[in-house]
């Protein structure tokens, strides 16, 4: 399938939320041309910037649609994406099962896995369940695939699980990613810090 990273407009997909409400999404390709999975602090950069329709915060996915990680710098042509694989990412993510919410993050070890936190005990996950990204993310668009849950981790003075995921998305190989534009997005995260609350 080719990818034609010059064009500045993207595809539109209408998705609806839990609510059915129409949220528009707009999906822009781009050639990976760095990409680090090995440091603690791990980044993409990738072959199209400003001038091609990249903004800050845009959510990149896989090919496959499994999520890959966040915009944080742009320039004319070329932009910045924090990976998953970095120590200060986090994004919400839900059990598909039951849709109990917890946030995703990683720990710094393997690149294969994740860490699902602060899911309750009340959940009670299974080896294989399916996590998808929550209806929380103001970037990503809900229901896109984050990995399985491969372990449990029980702590006996929380009322919390840790789970491992295994990452949906192969880091080792990108070769290309699509950035997702929310056109919503600013109007979320307005009415958001109005309201003191955060994703």
């Amino acid at each position: 399938m080719p990818y034609d990273t010059s064009v500045k407009s993207g595809t539109l997909i209408l998705r609806k939320d839990s609510l059915e409400k129409i949220r528009k999404f707009f999906y822009y390709p781009a050639k990976v041309v760095g990409n680090s999975f090995t440091l603690q602090k791990n980044y993409i950069t990738i072959e199209r910037g400003a001038l091609e329709g990249v903004k800050k915060d845009m959510a990149a996915i896989s090919p496959d649609g499994s999520i890959v990680g966040v915009v944080v710098e742009v320039s004319d042509h070329y932009s910045k994406i924090m990976s998953l694989l970095h120590r200060n990412s986090k994004v919400s993510a839900m059990l598909k099962r039951d849709r109990i919410a917890g946030s995703i993050e990683w720990d710094g070890k393997s690149p294969d896995i994740l860490l699902l936190k602060n899911i309750s005990k009340s959940a009670l996950p299974k080896i294989g369940d399916t996590v998808l990204t929550s209806p929380y993310s103001s970037s990503f668009p809900a229901q896109l695939m984050i990995g399985r849950v491969t372990s449990i981790i029980k702590d006996p003075s929380s009322n919390f699980l840790t789970l491992n995921i295994k990452s949906a998305t192969n880091f080792y190989n990108l070769e290309f990613v699509y950035l997702v534009e929310n056109k919503r997005m600013e109007a979320q995260a307005d009415i958001e810090q109005k309201g003191g609350g955060n994703e």
